[in-house]
């Protein structure tokens, strides 16, 4: 047997345990390429060994670094360009003209690296700039992630030209970065400081992350049981002030939750209004 196959399927029972991500039987070349450095450093040569060392590890590294593995994922900076469209034309001027002025509050939630909430906060201040007195430099982006590792990068905001290629023209780079002497590119303090990055597992408890008057939970929910996706769903929408929004991933709908989300559409592109 190859290592990936012999305790895959614990394996996989593990993963949804505790993150929530439901592999099918045909995911084994990802666990191998995401574990990969993992086996080879523990010399563990089945996935059952790896298993019986995470059960022994009463600190719990090895279990976070697995998950850790598991759950990064690259991303772009505005990313399928219609929701951070919206956010500009639809939901922000909406915001200002019922709120009169008064922060927004936004969670970016599965944020890995930071792309997501920083293009938010580049949106946010496009907003205000063009729309003086309508915009507030008090609103917030709360981002969150379950991955520690990819949390410390996003809280760096540095970021290597690569990186930043993958969405941003030079304007925007020269705009909202400055370089540094590694090389490295870091988020312009009044962008960065707009965001809050917080550990969270989208299995556990929002009660601390408050209100929001809109909910970014995109290209996540793919990953799992439709059970907790709609788990997910409805207790995003607790979160939600009455009117708030959410959007979700391209592939993503909101299905089964007419008494709680209405779909708008924004041509192109669709949210939820909660209800």
């Amino acid at each position: 047997m190859t290592t990936v196959e012999k305790g895959y399927e614990e394996f996989t029972d593990f993963l949804e345990k505790n993150s929530g991500i439901c592999l099918g039987a045909n995911k084994q070349y990802l666990v191998t390429s995401r574990l990969r450095s993992i086996m080879k450093a523990n010399s563990f040569s089945d996935l059952n060994q790896l298993l019986s060392a995470i059960q022994k590890d009463i600190r719990g590294q090895l279990k976070t670094s697995v998950v850790d593995a598991m759950t990064t994922n690259e991303t772009l900076w505005f990313r399928d360009v219609h929701p951070f469209e919206i956010l500009k034309r639809v939901i922000i001027p909406e915001h200002a003209e019922k709120n009169k002025g008064q922060p927004m509050r936004i969670w970016s939630s599965a944020c890995s690296t930071g792309q997501e909430p920083y293009s938010i906060s580049m949106i946010l201040d496009e907003y205000s700039k063009m729309n003086i007195g309508r915009g507030s430099l008090q609103d917030k982006i709360i981002a969150t992630d379950i991955s520690p590792s990819v949390l410390a990068e996003s809280k760096a905001a540095e970021y290597a030209m690569l990186a930043l290629g993958r969405g941003l023209d030079t304007q925007k780079i020269k705009q909202y970065f400055d370089e540094k002497e590694t090389g490295r590119w870091k988020v312009k303090p009044h962008i960065a400081s707009r965001v809050d990055f917080r550990m969270l597992n989208l299995k556990d408890s929002y009660s601390s992350l408050g209100k929001f008057d809109l909910v970014f939970c995109r290209n996540v929910l793919i990953y799992f049981t439709a059970d907790l996706k709609k788990d997910i769903l409805t207790r995003i929408h607790g979160t939600l002030k009455p009117g708030g929004y959410l959007m979700v991933g391209a592939s993503e709908a909101v299905n089964g939750l007419n008494d709680k989300y209405e779909m708008v559409h924004c041509r192109p592109g669709i949210i939820y209004r909660a209800i």
